[in-house]
């Protein structure tokens, strides 16, 4: 059976496993031992590609299954073939990647493995148990659930000297039939009554990890959407949301299983400074607020970046600012001796990312990018979702779409020069508005540079250019920045410790020097050829 994949996956906390299997249980639910051996090529080709080959003992019967990642972070392309049940004493079935022969996700397979040219080996196994319940819900979101409480482990090196294991504990909701809608209501029901916090690391990836001995992974940064051909203004919010999601997903994850991971932190808060941009220059692109709720998620991920950046942009300001104030022969001084305070409230990173609020706004946020997906018609029982009424806008379609980008990127391009040429009497808060309103520039920039590439590529290395034409500009109001906060810190040490006086005296003499050098760095984006521009007909 082929099938496009539409789920939630939830990690649940250790002390939270009796409440949701309580919870499970209130409905008709089915126990199932899941018993799965994972294959790959020995340097792990199928994995580098998204790609998950297993063949699986579910009760009595063998399912061989393939699976990929889709469009975004809801979506997985998914073929599963099954081989019967197995015969008292018999052997397992031998893996056999010909099984999905033509299908999507069973050709993706094929290409990797052929491209690699090495045999499978098994590279490990899983042992769950697992209980199974359908839930119903009505209404605009009405839709067909299935929930899967999965609790057991995933063994690498089994049965060897280098034998590891790591705990599952996991909740998955999958969409059967009906509305995204739905299935995002039902998830953020759950999460919520149960502390959960939404999980990119698959099975499959567990292993992975221990059989490199990996405790920590790399940060995930940002990369370009993808949009289809022509794609209107709804489909572009969803391809440039699901972008953010792309990057703050699975740092996010990484976070709230306990990662203190200073770069996973940077990148967390990136992702969420671009999907705020997101929010606000795209809005426009289609009327339908109960849709695109920026009202709704911006809250918690200003909450979020905000928490999360209190003790780690005073650290890197002074890692940064020390050095400077040695070598101009300042006494030596640390300005956040003595201030355990802010240290002491401040949660930790996992804490903010596996805050409620915050966790509902990724669902919701997932939900958005797969909003137009349904499966089959919706079921009628079980009211679990909201109704919602029908919104009598629509997106702007893809000409007028762009239409409305470029006189976005061309406003704040004018108004960035605008505010360049007159900087240095600019007010502190003005100055500070200059360098976010630049950061949106670019970053609606990357987001929209593949709507104004030709089949030639040369708009996108127009863009790309415009974009290199920026970076002077950001580096200078960056560095300006940073002075002006390592300023206000070290005069809050000024109370503690009379040496900080040194660096407030000594910041203070390079703000002007810093004003004028972001000036001249605002003024060379003034020519900068903008890609957003249409061509004049001959």
């Amino acid at each position: 059976m082929a099938a496009m994949e539409i789920e939630f996956k939830f990690h649940i906390p250790a002390e939270r496993l009796q409440a949701v299997e309580a919870a499970m249980r209130r409905g008709a639910v089915v126990r199932t031992r899941l018993q799965a051996r994972y294959f790959d090529t020995a340097d792990q080709a199928l994995a580098a590609q998204g790609i998950v080959l297993r063949l699986r003992k579910e009760g009595r019967r063998w399912v061989q299954t393939v699976k990929a990642t889709g469009d975004n972070a809801l979506h997985r392309l998914e073929h599963n073939v099954d081989l019967g049940a197995a015969a008292a004493g018999s052997a397992a079935p031998l893996i056999d990647p010909q099984r999905h022969q033509g299908t999507p996700v069973g050709d993706r397979l094929a290409k990797v493995l052929a491209a690699s040219g090495a045999p499978l080996v098994e590279r490990q196994s899983t042992d769950i148990v697992r209980l199974t319940r359908d839930v119903r819900t009505t209404g605009a979101g009405g839709a067909a659930v299935e929930l899967a409480l999965d609790v057991g482990k995933v063994v690498a090196h089994a049965g060897t000297p280098d034998e590891r294991e790591s705990p599952v504990c996991e909740l998955e909701l999958e969409l059967k039939r009906g509305d995204v809608r739905g299935l995002v209501a039902l998830a953020r029901r759950w999460s919520h009554q149960h502390g959960l916090w939404f999980s990119t690391v698959s099975k499959a990836e567990r292993g992975a990890r221990l059989l490199a001995k990996l405790d920590v992974v790399p940060a995930v940064k940002a990369e370009t959407p993808r949009f289809a051909k022509e794609p209107d203004g709804h489909a572009i919010q969803q391809g440039v949301v699901a972008s953010c999601l792309a990057q703050m997903l699975p740092n996010a994850s990484e976070i709230a299983a306990g990662s203190t991971d200073e770069e996973q932190i940077h990148q967390l808060r990136i992702g969420i400074r671009r999907l705020r941009s997101a929010i606000r220059e795209l809005a426009g692109l289609d009327e339908r607020t109960d849709l695109f709720n920026g009202a709704e998620w911006e809250p918690p991920l200003v909450e979020a970046f905000r928490a999360l950046g209190v003790l780690r942009d005073r650290d890197q300001v002074v890692k940064l600012a020390q050095p400077q104030l040695r070598d101009a022969g300042a006494p030596e001084f640390d300005p956040l001796a003595g201030d355990d305070a802010a240290a002491a409230h401040a949660p930790s990173p996992g804490d903010v990312v596996r805050a409620p609020a915050l966790q509902s706004v990724l669902v919701s946020l997932i939900g958005f990018t797969a909003a137009t997906v349904a499966v089959e018609a919706a079921p009628k029982s079980d009211a679990e979702a909201p109704k919602q009424a029908p919104s009598p806008s629509g997106p702007l379609d893809a000409s007028n779409a762009r239409r409305y980008l470029r006189k976005r990127l061309q406003h704040l391009h004018e108004q960035i020069v605008r505010d360049g040429q007159r900087f240095e009497s600019l007010s502190s808060e003005d100055q500070h508005r200059t360098r976010k309103r630049l950061k949106r520039l670019r970053y609606l920039a990357e987001f929209v540079m593949p709507l104004f590439a030709d089949a030639d590529d040369k708009e996108k290395s127009a863009a790309e250019r415009y974009l290199k034409r920026l970076r002077p500009a950001q580096d200078a109001l960056g560095e300006f920045n940073d002075e002006a906060v390592a300023q206000a810190l070290y005069r809050e040490a000024t109370a503690r410790d009379a040496r900080a006086w040194f660096a407030v005296g000594w910041f203070s003499a390079r703000h002007a020097v810093g004003a004028k050098a972001s000036r001249k760095a605002l003024g060379k984006i003034v020519k900068a050829p903008r890609f957003w521009k249409k061509k004049k007909q001959n």
